[in-house]
Parts: structure tokens; C-alpha cells; sequence
């Protein structure tokens, strides 16, 4: 019996090759069935492990084994078993094989580059398929005559709606997808059956959690007050238009209008009026993610609702089934992050795309969508739109300001790349945008003149529950000095990323409590960090001088709930001492400060709709280009010749070069921190300690973590885990100061 696997524990216990095979194969063509191309993912699933067959291969998997179970040192190096596959496909199948050679080759390594450049670290696919020791394997295995190496070519064509630009990349990635799986799913029913079986665990179905989410709108019924009406009324549209036909939405609703809740019941209602498979909620930040997931949790149960974002941490084990579901995306409910969602359609690692073909059929609802990646647009836009025509999914544009992404937008590219024919689901949202007009706004009369922060601080002295966003950390850190110094630290907060997710966290629900009592004095100095979806609630904010997007943003954390009447809250915007950094917030506030000028003009003291759309067409055109890494030219072949390797580099919506990430020293966690760092040291490192302590890392900048690591004030614990060793470096209100005790007058923490 040719074996594909060997228990390492019994050598005895062997998963049979032709099983193996033809059990991926069927699973891969289950999968790919949705979008209609089963053909082209049974091949690649019978010959993916090809090579397996030569004698080398068994007799390298076979000693290794005996190797395993004996402690000993595997006597023989890995057997290339992948390039087998691949070169009979093309060879079979010409040009058209490629597509099952990319899949083949990279069942492990992930998704080649068909040229490949020394930056992929990896040979391209176009090597791999000349090598002539790899054809001579072949030659000895197709002489063995053994079953299912001659197929016919696959009948079916990629999508009829995927076009060349993207639209093939896009299909080869999503059969990857469907043959990675299977694979796993496959190779695991065998070397695990624990974890096989936590998978069969059933969720919920989409028709039982709209009956939950019914419930608890049911409790909302009778509540009283006109923005309880209004948020009435636009949960009942949000049914109404769900019997639509599948494809583009946006749902346009001001802050405070209950999106959150109206947005998954029409996706619910949505679903299950298209037979959809799943809902897929899309969050800009991991900062409030779990604020999401929590009131999702609370309605359907926490089994059915799967987070999957760099902070999570459920406390549970690598195989508890909210874990696994990670893995392929394969639950009713998925609340995740833009970074995972559109950097997976960007992929090359097996990991990353495994779950793309169960985005296939769903519901996706873009929450906060003016956050999409501007010098990423083009791309981005691209992605979705072939998700909505060639697999099947609805998708929604979810924000109280959208984004111009149409082809009736005045930018160049989007005229020629915009998306078409996209649905509002609010009958009249300029008539909502008033009637939930909660906020005031005091523009400046100059918006070229400058205020120093100790104007700004005095003014918020004046009040004693106010919130001031600024453009920069080093804004937020001056400002709260400032006020520190005039009036002391009693009810005073700062907020920015320079804290480590758990102390924002811990201050968030802090301040919280803290405003529902007026008598209590409560500034808070953050930076944009607040400001998409962070359910707080202040009578004054300020806000610097930005883009109109985050302008309105700011608004909706003042008079959240409507409890001063209409336009009761009171927004200042203010020029600061200093222009927004360099590059795409400079723009967005030069976008901003254009139109601002040209409504002051014409007497307008409010933010509109038709302002949003002049701000974003203004904003575009700032952006030098809207496809910065040129990612789309990578992925444009008639010859199916693409770098699948240099876009999934290119497709960074956080740029990993320029910031690194550090595990820092936060006082009440301490304890905790370093028993994780303890194991990391005792090369016990595994991923559940690696998720343990991202709460506890801050990002900084490249050049502040070298000067950072040559003063000696952070050291490696292991490989790429950095850990500022020094307890003075974080301070409690500041979070991570470096070796600059100037910024801090806390003192040393005791350890």
C-alpha cells in the first residue's frame, strides 16, 4: 500500500494514498461547486500528492517514521513530492495547466510566482516546472501505470464576470483555497481525530439566530423617544430591502442610529432569502472589535460567533472548536478585521487563503467602510467587486460617511475602476442625516491660523466632561502634560496606541463609568484611536483639524445617545500647532480644510452628505495613486503568469516595515507578562503564548526601536519577540516612553 501519511506514533497505523487522494479531490470539488468550477478542484485535489508515489518518497516517509517513534534523528532529507503534479498538468494540459501547477506546487509552500524575483525567498513556478530531475520523476511514475493520471482537461471556464486584470488571479487563489482545505481536512482526519471530530460540532443555523436576533429586537419595541423611532425605522428598512437581489449595498446612518443591530438583520434576512452560508463582519481596528463581537455574543450565543483577529485570545485550547473555526472561516457568524479579510485576497500562505473559499455565498458587511486602504483602493475595489459577481456575495458599505467609490465619482481611476450599481438601503439618507443631527459644530473662522495647546487647554477646562482628539501621539502626550500641569491628574485620561491593547481597554471601560456621572470632572486627550466605533458618549469634543471623515467620527462620540436634544452636543474644530503627518492624513485634512473653505462660503455650518462626497472626490485626487504598489499589474496575465508571491508582499494595509512590535511591561498585568516571557525564554514557545501577550505589545517606530535596542532598553527574547526590558519605560498614563524619562513623572513602576 502506498502510504500519504504515517502516524508518528504508530508506524503501523497508514493513510492510504489513493484514499487520501480521491477523498481531497471530492472535497475540494464540494467546495468549489459554489462558484462552479468542481472540475478544475477534483484534478488538483487526485494529483496533488503525485509525487508521493515514487519509491523515494515512501521510503523517505517510511524510515522518517520509524525515525519519530525511536527519538532518532530523520535519516533522510524532505522528498520534493509537489512538482509531480504540476509538471504532468501542464504537461496534459498546456498553457491551461498552469492553473493546476500553481495550486500543486504550492499545496504547502503557498502560491508561487510564476517569474519570481530573490525577494520571495522561493523558486518560481516557472523553475520548478523545468527542473529536469522533477520530469525524470515523472517519467517513472507515469510508467507505473497507476489509477487516475489521465484525466480530460476540466469543461469549466473561470467565472464569466472574472476578468483578466484581477479576475483569474482571483479564481486561482479561491480553487487554492478549496484544494488547501481539503487537504488539511483530510490529513488531519487521519493524524487527529480529536480535532476532527470538535469540527463536526454543529452551529446554529442562519434561520435560528434571525429567530434570536428577533427576540432581542422584540425588547426594543416599545422604547420610548424619537431616537428610539428613528432607529425603529431604520431597522425596518434595513428588512425591507433585504429581499433585493444579491450584490452592492451601502447603509448610510449617522452615529447613534443603530447600524450595528439593523446591519446584521438584514444580512440575516438577506441570507437567508439567497440561500447564503454566512454572515462576515468586517472591522476597520482590532480596538473595538470585541465591543462587536460582545453584543453578538450576547444574542446568539458565543459558540456561533467566530473572532478572528490578531488580539483574540478565548482562553481556550489549539483545539477548541471556536479555534479551529479560525482556521477556514467555517461558522454561521464571523467577526473579523479589514487587515484579515482583504490582506486573505491578497495571499500566497497556505494559512491565509484556506478559508477564502468560504467567503464564497456570504453576507460581508464593511463596518466603518470610509477606512478602506486609500493607496490600496483600486485593488481593494477589484476584490470586492468579483467577490459580488463571480462568488455569489452580497456585500455593504456600512458608515455614516461613504466613501465615493462609484463610477460617478470626479477621480480619474474610479471613473474607469469605480464599482457599479450599488443599492442604498435608507430610502432618504440626507433626510436621516438631519433628523440625527445631535451635534453643533464650531468651525474656525481662519482655517490657516494655528492655536497653541495651552489655548485648547484652557478652553477644555471650561467643561467638565470633554473629549480632545488630536492628529499625532506626541499631540496627545503635550496636551495632557498641559492640562496635568494647570489642573491636575484627577479624572484626566490620555489615549494612543503608544498603550498596549489591554491598558486601553482597561481605560476605555474606566472613563465609561466615569462620564455617567456629571458631576465627576473627565477630559480625555486621544488620537484617532477613539473614534471608529468606540461606543462613548461626551457633551464637548474637540478635534484638530483633519479629514471630513474623521471629523464626523469625532461628532459621533459627543451626544451619542440624543440626551441633549437636537444639536445639543458641541464640536470645536480647531487648527493645531502642527499639520497632520506627512502622507495620506496630510491629504486627508488639505481634502478636508478645501471643502470647509468652499462651505464656509456658501454660509454652511453643518456637514452634509454632498460635503462627504466632495471631501472624499478631493481627497482621492490628493492620493499620488490610488494602486501605490501597483499590485493589479502584478496580477493582470492572459498567460496565466502571475506573481501571486510579490502582490501578497505588495497588499499591506499596515506597513510592517516602518513599525515594531514590542511586548511591554504593564503594571497590573505584570505578573502575567512575565511568566509568558519566562516560557517564551525556555523555548517552550508555542502560539497560544504568542496570543497571550498581544495584549500587552505596542507598535513603534523603526527608528525609536533602534535607538530603543542599542541603549539596551529592549532585547530579544527569541527570534522577532522584542521586549522592552525596562519597568520605567511604560508608564501608567503615557504608555511606552522608551528611555526618555523627560516624558514621564509617574515614576518607576514597582515591580
Amino acid at each position: 500500500m502506498y502510504a500519504a501519511h504515517i502516524n508518528p506514533s504508530d508506524s503501523s497505523n497508514i493513510h492510504c494514498l489513493d484514499t487520501h487522494l480521491k477523498c481531497v479531490a471530492q472535497k475540494a470539488a464540494e467546495f468549489a461547486k459554489n462558484f462552479c468550477s468542481e472540475d478544475w478542484a477534483y484534478i488538483a485535489g487526485l494529483w496533488h500528492d503525485l509525487g508521493k508515489y515514487h519509491p523515494e518518497f515512501q521510503s523517505y516517509i517510511r524510515e522518517n517514521s520509524e525515525a519519530h517513534i525511536f527519538g532518532e534523528i530523520p535519516k533522510k532529507g524532505r522528498v520534493n513530492h509537489s512538482s509531480a503534479g504540476a509538471l504532468h498538468a501542464v504537461e496534459k494540459f498546456g498553457s491551461h495547466g498552469r492553473i493546476l501547477a500553481y495550486l500543486i506546487a504550492g499545496h504547502h509552500t503557498g502560491l508561487l510566482d510564476w517569474c519570481g524575483t530573490e525577494a520571495s525567498g522561493n523558486r518560481s513556478l516557472q523553475e520548478r516546472l523545468s527542473e529536469e530531475k522533477e520530469k525524470a520523476r515523472l517519467k517513472e511514475l507515469l510508467a507505473f501505470n497507476l489509477p487516475d493520471f489521465d484525466k480530460p482537461k476540466p469543461s469549466s471556464r473561470p467565472p464569466t464576470e472574472a476578468t483578466l486584470d484581477f479576475g483569474h488571479s482571483l479564481w486561482v487563489r479561491m480553487l487554492f483555497s478549496c484544494l488547501v482545505d481539503a487537504d488539511f481536512l483530510d490529513t488531519e482526519a487521519f493524524m487527529n481525530e480529536q480535532k476532527a471530530d470538535l469540527r463536526m460540532a454543529e452551529f446554529s443555523s442562519l434561520a435560528q439566530l434571525q429567530e434570536a436576533l428577533n427576540k432581542r429586537l422584540s425588547s426594543f419595541v416599545n422604547m420610548q423617544g424619537e431616537l428610539n423611532a428613528l432607529r425603529t425605522n431604520i431597522l425596518a428598512q434595513c428588512r425591507r430591502k433585504a429581499s433585493e437581489r444579491s450584490g452592492l449595498f451601502s447603509l448610510t446612518v449617522p452615529t447613534g442610529g443603530g447600524k450595528t443591530l439593523s446591519s446584521m438583520a438584514f444580512a440575516l434576512d438577506h441570507a437567508l432569502k439567497h440561500g447564503k452560508s454566512r454572515i462576515i463582519y468586517v472591522i476597520p481596528y482590532t480596538s473595538i472589535i470585541e465591543q462587536n463581537a460582545k453584543v453578538f455574543k450576547d444574542i446568539f450565543g458565543e459558540e456561533n460567533v467566530i473572532e478572528h483577529h490578531s488580539n483574540f485570545d478565548d482562553g481556550s485550547s489549539e483545539t477548541s472548536r471556536s479555534r479551529l473555526a479560525c482556521e477556514n472561516w467555517d461558522a454561521p457568524i464571523i467577526v473579523t478585521t479589514n487587515v484579515q479579510f482583504f490582506e486573505s485576497l491578497f495571499a500566497a500562505r497556505t494559512s491565509r487563503v484556506r478559508k477564502l473559499h468560504n467567503i464564497v455565498n456570504s453576507v460581508v458587511i464593511l463596518d466603518e467602510a470610509q477606512l478602506l486602504p486609500v493607496d490600496l483602493l483600486l485593488p481593494t475595489l477589484k476584490a470586492i467587486e468579483q467577490l459580488v459577481l463571480s462568488y455569489k456575495t452580497s456585500l455593504v458599505f456600512c458608515t455614516a460617511t461613504q466613501p465615493a467609490l462609484t463610477r460617478s465619482s470626479a477621480v480619474h481611476d474610479l471613473k474607469k475602476h469605480g464599482l457599479n450599481d450599488v443599492l442604498e438601503i435608507i430610502d432618504d439618507p440626507d433626510g436621516l442625516s438631519g433628523k440625527l443631527e445631535r451635534v453643533t459644530y464650531h468651525f474656525p473662522e481662519d482655517l490657516n491660523q494655528s492655536r497653541e495647546w495651552e489655548d485648547i487647554a484652557q478652553e477644555m477646562q471650561v467643561h467638565k466632561r470633554v473629549l480632545c482628539i488630536v492628529n499625532r501621539r506626541d499631540d496627545a502626550r503635550d496636551l495632557y502634560k498641559i492640562l496635568k500641569q494647570q489642573d491636575g491628574d484627577e479624572g484626566l485620561y490620555h489615549l494612543s496606541a503608544l498603550m498596549c491593547p489591554a491598558h486601553r481597554k482597561s481605560l476605555i471601560s474606566e472613563i465609561k463609568e466615569r462620564i455617567k456621572d456629571e458631576s465627576l470632572p473627565t477630559r480625555v486627550v486621544s488620537t484617532q484611536l477613539i473614534e471608529a466605533g468606540v461606543d462613548i458618549d461626551f457633551p464637548v469634543v474637540y478635534r484638530a483639524l483633519a479629514g471630513l471623515d474623521s471629523i464626523a467620527q469625532a461628532a459621533g462620540r459627543c451626544n451619542r445617545e440624543g440626551k441633549l436634544g437636537h444639536k445639543g452636543g458641541q464640536v470645536f474644530v480647531f487648527v493645531p500647532p502642527r499639520p497632520a503627518p506627512m502622507g495620506i492624513l496630510r491629504k486627508a485634512e488639505f481634502a478636508g480644510k478645501n471643502v470647509l473653505r468652499i462651505a464656509k462660503a456658501n454660509g454652511e455650518q453643518s456637514l452634509t452628505l454632498d460635503m462627504f462626497k466632495g471631501f472624499f472626490d478631493n481627497y482621492y485626487n490628493e492620493v499620488n495613486s490610488l494602486d501605490k504598489n501597483d499590485i493589479l499589474a502584478a496580477l493582470k496575465s492572459d498567460r496565466f503568469e502571475f506573481e501571486f508571491q510579490a502582490a501578497a508582499r505588495k497588499y499591506k494595509i499596515i506597513d510592517e516595515t516602518a513599525h515594531t512590535s514590542i511586548v511591554v511591561l504593564y503594571e497590573p498585568e505584570y505578573d502575567d507578562i512575565q511568566k509568558w516571557l519566562n516560557i517564551l525564554k525556555n523555548e517552550l514557545q508555542s502560539r497560544w503564548v504568542y496570543r497571550k501577550l498581544q495584549p500587552y505589545t505596542v507598535n513603534i517606530p523603526k527608528p525609536w526601536f533602534d535607538t530603543c535596542v542599542k541603549s539596551g532598553d529592549i532585547e530579544e527574547i527569541i527570534t522577532g519577540v522584542f521586549f522592552a526590558k525596562n519597568v520605567s519605560s511604560y508608564d501608567s498614563a503615557l504608555g511606552f516612553i522608551g528611555n526618555d524619562i523627560n516624558l514621564s513623572e509617574q515614576g518607576k513602576f514597582v515591580s
